[in-house]
């Protein structure tokens, strides 16, 4: 590979996409430890809008990128590959808009009622999430399970099957982020919805993420985590920001169903300045700050404040817990540069 410079956000390939080639440099830079741990983190929301609009999952990227450390052309022939070939023009003319306009263009909803309700807010402001029944069809439902089977090799009704190593298997999670099932999963009106009325405006973009199945424990086969956690820096204060898990079948709480702390939002700041000095927060028993485990149905689609401790837990049930991960943001949130 030639010698690699951090490129200009207009310096385009043949995409024609802005900034695609300046993330394709600062990857592969950042790889061969040529750019500083914090350099660019300024341009992290830029990254992930980029990711969004091309489709693209920010893990299964970084993954090739350095895997692979392909030159700009085939880098882009891989993104032309994921998207089957072409990146829809729309998109393209929305990421632009950024640079271009100095705003961000979406096509709002069609008209409809409010996803949450007046108790859904008093809920909300005390717990700090919220479930939202009926996000998608139960033929999405059972369309987006038919998927994860299909594409695992495995059986419903077979459980000897759910054990068997698979490439994109990680743990509970299984890398498959591009299809039109699990798409018209994430263009849910009601979830688009949701996120709108609590970031209180429009201009939000969808994530590509993957899902999860996490199969019963069993003698030889535990759960691996990921426990309760963060996915944010714990530097103070936590700004707002939201995450989202789509149950695709009915989940009993203990069918390693979705974990989280209620109301850790209200307490956090106070939590981390007692602990004692040295202390890693994240090293803590998360549990014992009164975790809950949420059951739920097919459908029902939880969204929570980024400050909670949240996560997985093993699953004590005969049957597999299977989700999809979906989150709607905008890029004028808050990120912290400090990652604590």
């Amino acid at each position: 590979m030639s010698i690699i410079t951090l490129a200009d956000t207009f310096e385009t390939g043949k995409t024609g996409v802005y900034f695609l080639k300046r993330f394709w440099s600062k990857q592969l830079l950042r790889r061969n430890g040529q750019l500083a741990p914090d350099a660019q983190l300024d341009e992290w929301k830029l990254d992930t809008a980029l990711m969004d609009a091309l489709g693209l999952g920010i893990e299964q990227t970084l993954v090739y990128l350095y895997q692979q450390t392909p030159d700009f052309a085939s880098f882009e022939d891989w993104v032309l590959q994921i998207n089957q070939g072409s990146i829809p023009l729309e998109r393209i003319k929305r990421f632009h808009s950024l640079f271009e306009e100095g705003r961000d263009t979406i096509a709002p909803l069609p008209p409809m009622d409010p996803v949450l309700s007046s108790d859904d807010w008093l809920f909300w402001e005390e717990h700090g999430y919220i479930i939202i029944p009926n996000s998608i069809t139960q033929e999405q439902c059972m369309a987006t399970e038919a998927l994860i089977w299909e594409h695992m090799g495995m059986e419903k009704n077979d459980p000897s099957t759910w054990y068997k190593e698979h490439k994109d298997r990680q743990g509970i999670m299984l890398q498959l982020f591009q299809h039109p099932v699990l798409e018209a999963n994430r263009q849910s009106p009601r979830i688009r919805k949701a996120f709108e009325e609590l970031w209180g405006h429009t201009d939000l973009w969808v994530n590509t993420d993957r899902v999860g199945f996490n199969p019963p424990e069993t003698e030889r086969w535990h759960f691996p985590g990921p426990g309760m956690h963060w996915d944010v820096s714990l530097a103070l204060p936590i700004p707002f920001g939201l995450q989202g898990i789509l149950y695709i079948t009915d989940t009993e709480a203990e069918q390693g169903a979705f974990t989280l702390v209620p109301g850790f939002h209200h307490r956090i700041d106070n939590w981390i300045h007692q602990l004692p000095p040295g202390k890693n927060p994240r090293n803590e028993d998360l549990h014992a700050l009164g975790s809950k485990a949420l059951a739920g149905k097919a459908g029902d689609f939880i969204i929570w404040h980024q400050a909670l401790p949240h996560g997985s837990r093993p699953n004590r049930t005969s049957k597999p817990r299977l989700v999809q991960y979906i989150n709607w943001q905008p890029v004028s949130r808050e990120v912290k540069k400090e990652w604590k």
